[in-house]
């Protein structure tokens, strides 16, 4: 025990030195000290050293603090990684930051705060380039195959110079659509930071529309090759990782997984801890399936259970050549061996063997599924001998003379034998099929030409996976069989009424499997009705299926909303039917461009597909990170990055001022300027008149999810701005039952081009030229001709359109908050001179306006003390009596308020107007509650003079 007690107190004098150096590691020896008392295992007392040794040894950044933050909405998955290193040396040095993304996800966001600057990444079009020779053009060609396959994971790599004693910041976010396999959703979070991590968090947060029926956290699941497609459901005994936290309810669940440094040396003392799994299914019906409403767009989600399965006529076609010895015929054995076992009674198959010479095992037939058919084919498999070369055009035509309904093709190689030019293979691989069956292609290892088997698939009716040299391919070929082997539909039509919608994802499919899901996204025509005619048309056996049913489009839209607003989903929740329209939009055009058969065809296609990923900042084969950040995957970071400044507040000083770099300026500090006007609280409205030398405020007491108009002016400045309100329990002895306050504001711009900003008391996105997310927690100014964004840690936000607007936006975070209170936002207006006089909106109607203030005579008592503005705006002498305003026409009672502003920092006396601002303001409340958080409609309504005396 002495020495265990020497060692621990050498390595904590170690950790303390750093820490105290730039309290850099607080949370190392927060943890180590927990031990202090002597109470140490072996176990642990090997864990403190290996964790101690990057203190000794390491001169790489150490990683603080690693966060993985999933949402998933109803499938569709966004992730932000937030990844922070310190150089904890004085010398600078290359800090790697690393993450594998999944092959079919698309990175929409890379940001890097290095050293106090910002380096965003911008998606542009890809330039062509020509290629130099037939190799460059072959592995062009693979890594584009590849985009259309799935079940891989791609490691996206940025290697940056972080100056000594210094941080960098790491943001980077993806989206990806989880595919139903075998009856359920996988998520997968690799986790694999390469050292030992100071703060580690993985956080999985589930939103769904109908009930989840089926959850599961896998134990870290170790190899990087292993896919959802390669095991099925547990039997529920598996225990989760240690650390690991579920909080779930019907239709929301919450999973967090967040190992201190003991526990991950305990899992790997590498850093290599491996993949986060998340399994889980959600209850459905048979019938149209669910359809889901949000901001002009929908997605329907097609799934039909109970229903029976369609025998199959299944050849199996081997590659048997010299490349197959070894580790790949052997799991291919294996898998085939299982994958007999699993053929139903009415099902009829064959096996076909090739290299440079074709061997069927029953010649012309397709034999029943008995007992000895199943012996006699396992002898088959058994007698295989991997020798010659590999002539996979005559494998396929032989496959398909025999009466077939689908072909599982396995090949480890390329074309050596027969016909080896790709354009005649595919030719003649579709006059075989003639459209009678499909092909389902699989590739092993490196050495395969993965576009030719991806389109031999897309071109009829099948699909194409890959399996990694280094991957357990036996359970690949089993899970793959599992997928493909019950049918349940055939050539599967989804409609909509022609008038509503446009725009359409692909809706026609081959087959449906039991356990996936046909997923289908469009645009909502602006002159659609409020209903949309759904109609599925399908094939079962020799019956035809045919689904109809009228959908409410309000109703959907509300109900979507209402479980969003429920489940708290967050930002991401507002946009994600169009971002998952766009998703899939983009991965139909990469489909339609390999299978394109002219040159026309696939420039147009590509087109299409290259403006959507511009659209919507994905990065995909078409797209790329201009430099100075190549943020594709496997990337590498070359030169300077652009000029951005990351401001660092120190008390006292402010940076000088810099000059523009590429068009975006480096500004000095300057302090923000507030003014009354303003939406703050619960939400409180303050409205400052400074021509009448008045001060008028009033409530809206709005309904969480409610999303209220602020400022419109959107046919002249192009602006627009919303606020969306979230509820809290009032406070005990309150007059009210709920208190509300924004949680997320909007700020849209359409000019010179469309652009918006999206505050949350969290992170602040910028969607303009590029996207980028920027943390509310450090302090950053971001800046361009006409857009200026500028951050004050934890303060407040400052938006700058064209000079001349100018919108403040107050955080309000609680480290421990009260039951009533949420974390909220507040809106000031600080400069309104771009703004046009016929902006609108609960504060931007005010703008232009002047008001009055008199007094109704009589025996009425009124509040005391007023302040010499507002005496020396009463009309007449100072008598007891009624205050009223007069607002364009319309009196208005109110009395005397003081209201608390810039967080409780200074306070206003105000006339206040009661009921909901009602007289004061145009309309009632509810006219201000807008569809959605980027609705930039117009006041729709001429001025309210109804309600005048």
């Amino acid at each position: 025990m002495a020495m265990q007690l020497a060692v621990l107190a050498l390595c904590l004098s170690q950790v303390a030195s750093f820490a105290r150096a730039e309290d850099a590691d607080a949370a190392e020896l927060s943890e180590l000290s927990e031990f202090e008392d002597g109470a140490l295992s072996a176990l642990d007392l090997i864990a403190v050293i290996v964790l101690c040794s990057p203190f000794f040894q390491e001169t790489k950044p150490h990683i603080q603090e690693l966060s993985v933050q999933t949402t998933i909405i109803s499938r569709y998955a966004f992730t932000a990684v937030s990844c922070t290193m310190f150089n904890r040396h004085t010398a600078a040095t290359q800090g790697v930051f690393q993450f594998q993304v999944p092959q079919a996800a698309y990175i929409s966001n890379f940001t890097m705060i290095v050293g106090g600057r910002v380096f965003p990444s911008q998606i542009k079009a890809k330039e062509k380039k020509v290629k130099k020779d037939k190799e460059q053009n072959g592995k062009s060609k693979t890594k584009e195959a590849a985009e259309v396959s799935d079940g891989e994971m791609e490691t996206f790599r940025m290697a940056v110079t972080i100056p000594g004693r210094n941080r960098a910041v790491f943001l980077l976010t993806y989206e990806e659509l989880l595919q139903r396999r075998l009856g359920y959703y996988e998520h997968v979070t690799s986790v694999r930071p390469l050292q030992l991590v100071s703060k580690l968090s993985v956080g999985v947060t589930i939103v769904e529309h109908s009930r989840i029926k089926y959850l599961e956290v896998l134990p870290l699941r170790k190899s990087k090759a292993l896919t959802s497609s390669s095991s099925s459901k547990t039997d529920g005994k598996a225990s989760a990782p240690v650390s690991t936290v579920i909080k779930q309810n019907e239709t929301f669940c919450r999973i967090t997984f967040t190992p201190n440094i003991v526990q991950q040396v305990k899992i790997a003392n590498n850093g290599m801890l491996g993949d986060f799994v998340v399994r889980y299914d959600v209850e459905r019906e048979m019938g149209i399936g669910d359809i889901q409403v949000l901001d002009g767009h929908f997605v329907h989600y097609f799934a039909p259970k109970d229903l029976p399965v369609v025998p199959k006529n299944v050849v199996f076609v081997i590659d048997t050549s010299a490349s197959m010895v070894g580790t790949k015929i052997r799991q291919t054995k294996d898998a085939l061996f299982t994958i007999l076992r699993d053929l139903r009674p009415n099902d009829h198959f064959n096996f076909v063997t090739f290299s440079n010479r074709i061997r069927v095992w029953q010649p012309g037939q397709l034999v029943p599924v008995t007992p000895n058919n199943v012996r006699d084919a396992k002898k088959f498999i058994y007698m295989i001998s991997p020798t010659g070369g590999t002539d996979i055009n005559n494998a396929i035509q032989t496959g398909s003379s025999l009466l077939v309904s689908l072909i599982i093709f396995l090949t480890d190689g390329r074309p050596t034998v027969g016909e080896v030019q790709s354009p005649n293979i595919l030719g003649n691989t579709k006059t075989a099929v003639q459209e009678k069956f499909c092909l389902f292609t699989i590739g092993m290892g490196n050495d395969v030409d993965y576009r030719l088997l991806d389109r031999m698939a897309l071109e009829n009716c099948g699909t194409m996976r890959r399996i990694p040299e280094d991957a357990d391919a036996s359970a690949m070929l089993k899970g793959f069989y599992a997928e493909i082997g019950t049918p349940l539909l055939s050539d599967i039509r989804v409609d909509y009424s022609e008038d509503a919608v446009e725009y359409v994802t692909q809706h026609h499919f081959s087959n449906y499997f039991n356990g996936s899901e046909i997923v289908v996204a469009g645009k909502l025509t602006n002159h659609s009705s409020d209903s949309l005619h759904v109609q599925v048309t399908a094939s079962n056996s020799d019956r035809s299926l045919r689904l109809e049913t009228d959908v409410q489009l309000t109703d959907r839209e509300r109900e979507t909303k209402r479980r969003l607003a429920e489940a708290e989903a967050g930002s991401d929740a507002d946009g994600y039917v169009e971002r998952l329209w766009g998703f899939l939009s983009v991965k139909d055009g990469l489909k339609e461009r390999l299978r394109s058969q002219t040159s026309s065809e696939r420039e147009k296609f590509t087109q299409q597909a290259a403006n959507l990923s511009l659209e919507f900042n994905f990065l995909t084969p078409l797209t790329q990170c201009p430099q100075p950040i190549s943020c594709q995957k496997r990337s590498q970071l070359g030169d300077t990055p652009q000029s951005i400044t990351r401001k660092k507040e120190q008390p006292g000083r402010s940076p000088e001022a810099g000059k523009a770099k590429n068009g975006v300026k480096k500004t000095a500090k300057t302090s923000v300027t507030l003014s009354k006007t303003s939406a703050d609280g619960d939400p409180h409205f303050v409205v400052d008149f400074p021509l009448s030398k008045l001060t008028v405020c009033f409530n809206i007491n709005g309904q969480p999810g409610d999303a209220l108009r602020l400022v419109t002016d959107h046919k002249h400045s192009g602006v627009t701005v919303n606020g969306k309100l979230i509820g809290a329990p009032a406070p005990a002895g309150s007059h009210k039952q709920q208190r509300t306050y924004f949680s997320s504001i909007i700020v849209v711009v359409d000019r010179p081009r469309r652009s918006y900003i999206e505050v949350t008391p969290r992170k602040v996105i910028l969607d303009g030229r590029d996207r980028m997310i920027l943390p509310c927690s450090s302090s950053i100014a971001v800046e361009s001709d006409s857009l200026g964004v500028a951050i004050v840690a934890n303060a407040n936000i400052t938006v700058t359109i064209q000079g001349t607007i100018q919108f403040i936006i107050l955080l309000h975070n609680y480290k421990n908050p009260a039951p009533y209170q949420r974390d909220h936002l507040g809106f000031y207006i600080a400069k309104s001179g771009g703004l046009s006089k016929s902006t609108h909106g609960l504060l931007g109607q005010f703008l232009y306006e002047e008001v009055g203030l008199t007094e109704v005579p009589g025996n009425v008592t009124v509040a005391k003390g007023n302040s010499t503005q507002e005496a020396n705006a009463t009309a007449g002498p100072p008598e007891s009596g009624l205050k009223v305003l007069k607002v364009k026409e319309r009196i208005v009672n109110v009395v005397k308020k003081s209201r608390r502003i810039y967080s409780g920092t200074q306070t206003v006396d105000c006339w206040f107007a009661k009921n909901n601002a009602a007289k004061l303001i145009d309309g009632q409340y509810q006219d201000y509650v807008v569809s959605h958080l980027f609705d930039t409609g117009d006041w729709p309504h001429s001025a309210n003079t109804a309600n005048t005396h």
